[in-house]
């Protein structure tokens, strides 16, 4: 799955700041921190090794023991600064105050006891140090589902009990389950529910706004063993692979979508690896970015969409405006000869 830019950054600092004080730390022990692979830990230390202060003199850049690192080992020898503490200004504090009140709002039912008391802890020591500018404060986060779903996730998550839920999918297939909670999820868009699937026998991720139904049950949750970064969504790897040639201002899917590889072309194009196990969501990504498709692959996924696009112009009917045909929309998503119904 390839990586956000912002991700790694985080990741770059965090690094700055753990190795800080460490006589030295095996590179798979980092690895093991960070939560990749031992790989991806000497790519970043060689991108730290090169990063620095203005004016980027051999000085002014992050340094590390070379000898050591051939070694298999990291020692940071000059951090250049970046490990002294945050000073936060009057504008930050209240950011970062209502962001940490909407996590507790929305969050603090589903977190263990240890978890929850750290929340509280630094939120409290936040607004006290931010004083009169904190009051003013008022953050609820609002989950996009239904209020009788998002209730009942809630007290099922307070009160450690199993769910059984009507969920739709992407493919608009609807099934009942029995799930055992874990917490809620929030995302630039969207709201999840992290739970054990007892029909799925895994962890699951599910789009609260597609639950149609909940009802808590009065069965107790089981501890369950959950993989590190569940949170985050992950294609399943049987799904067919999917290569999109995207224009530049296509970028964002590469951005906002789980892909598995980005691959960038000369002139500003590039290409994205896709795990696909729901041919709707495909679809509907695709109609999205239209007008940016060069090429997709296999061909019959170009032609699927062009088809999709058809369908839904012609069920508009008159509304679709004077002239428009219904083979219109889509058909330069492929050559001619690759659309249905269109002369070879």
């Amino acid at each position: 799955m390839a990586e956000r830019a912002s991700e790694r950054l985080l990741r770059l600092l965090g690094m700055v700041a753990y190795l800080d004080g460490r006589s030295g730390v095996p590179i798979e022990v980092v690895a093991e921190q960070f939560g990749v692979s031992a790989e991806q830990v000497m790519s970043d230390i060689d991108t730290l090794w090169v990063t620095g202060t203005p004016g980027y003199f051999p000085y002014d850049l992050i340094d590390f023991d070379a000898d050591s690192y051939e070694q298999g080992v990291v020692r940071l020898t000059e951090s250049r600064g970046l490990t002294r503490p945050l000073r936060l200004g009057t504008r930050e504090a209240v950011a970062l105050v209502a962001a940490l009140r909407a996590m507790q709002s929305a969050l603090a039912p589903g977190l263990d006891p240890e978890r929850a008391a750290v929340l509280a802890s630094v939120l409290d020591k936040l607004t006290a140090a931010t004083g009169d500018a904190a009051a003013a404060v008022d953050v609820q986060l609002a989950l996009d589902g239904a209020p009788q779903v998002v209730a009942a996730l809630g007290a099922a998550l307070q009160r450690r009990r199993r769910l059984r839920i009507r969920y739709v999918d992407a493919s608009d297939v609807t099934t009942e389950r029995d799930v055992d909670p874990l917490r809620l999820v929030t995302g630039d868009e969207r709201s999840y529910l992290l739970a054990w699937c007892l029909r799925a026998g895994g962890e699951r991720m599910f789009r609260v706004d597609r639950v149609v139904e909940a009802h808590v049950l009065d069965e107790p949750v089981q501890e369950h063993l959950v993989e590190r970064g569940a949170e985050e969504f992950r294609p399943d790897p049987r799904g067919e692979l999917v290569t999109l040639h995207l224009r530049s201002r296509g970028r964002w899917v590469a951005e906002s979508t789980p892909v598995e590889a980005v691959r960038n072309h000369g002139d500003g194009s590039f290409e994205v690896d896709l795990r696909v196990t729901q041919p709707a969501w495909l679809r509907h990504l695709v109609l999205q970015v239209a007008e940016d498709v060069v090429e997709a692959h296999p061909a019959r996924v170009a032609a699927e969409v062009a088809r999709s696009a058809r369908a839904a112009l012609a069920a508009y009917g008159p509304l679709a405006g004077p002239g428009t045909q219904p083979g219109d929309l889509g058909a330069d998503l492929v050559p001619d000869a690759q659309v249905p119904g269109q002369p070879g």
